[in-house]
């Protein structure tokens, strides 16, 4: 695992604690008040036909996985920014300006978990656009293939770390 690399995910204070008071929640009361749904919705009777409860019991799973993925992402994250590799290749967690096929897009490359309350479009680092550009610096010429098949030409204009 390195620290700049995909395996790493940098965290602002302010993302983690906004993470881990989800967290906190969906583990603590999220689960009370969906077993309270679950037994409300078993009393109303034959469980095979009670729309409620399977509802209640798939929301309970949903909620279920969020906190495995969050539990997961809070224990392998790095609060702080993340370092700026020295050669000043493009990595996740940076703020990235782009010239896409004459159109100007600034994203985030990343996880929408660190986006939190921004405006900022996220792309991962698997994406086409991310996995063209990861590696790369300020000023190459790229390019990555569209969900239609259309080669799209980048040009990268800016990278800089995202400070939340």
């Amino acid at each position: 695992m390195t620290e700049t690399g995909g395996a790493v995910t940098w965290l602002t204070q302010d993302a983690y604690d906004r993470l881990k008071g989800e967290l906190d929640y969906l583990s603590g009361e999220g689960r009370v008040e969906i077993a309270k749904k679950i037994e409300a919705a078993r009393e109303e009777g034959d469980l095979r036909e009670n729309g409620g409860y399977h509802a209640a019991k798939e929301e309970q799973g949903k909620q279920e996985a969020r906190i495995r993925q969050l539990r997961q992402l809070l224990e392998t994250a790095r609060v702080g920014d993340a370092p700026v590799p020295s050669d000043g290749s493009i990595t996740s967690g940076m703020v990235i300006t782009v010239d896409m096929a004459g159109e100007e897009l600034v994203f985030l490359l990343g996880s929408r978990e660190v986006a939190g309350d921004t405006d900022l479009d996220v792309y991962s680092e698997k994406s086409p656009l991310g996995a063209a550009i990861v590696g790369r610096k300020v000023g190459d010429r790229t390019e990555f293939a569209a969900p239609n098949g259309k080669q799209i030409p980048v040009v990268i204009l800016e990278a800089k770390p995202f400070t939340g």
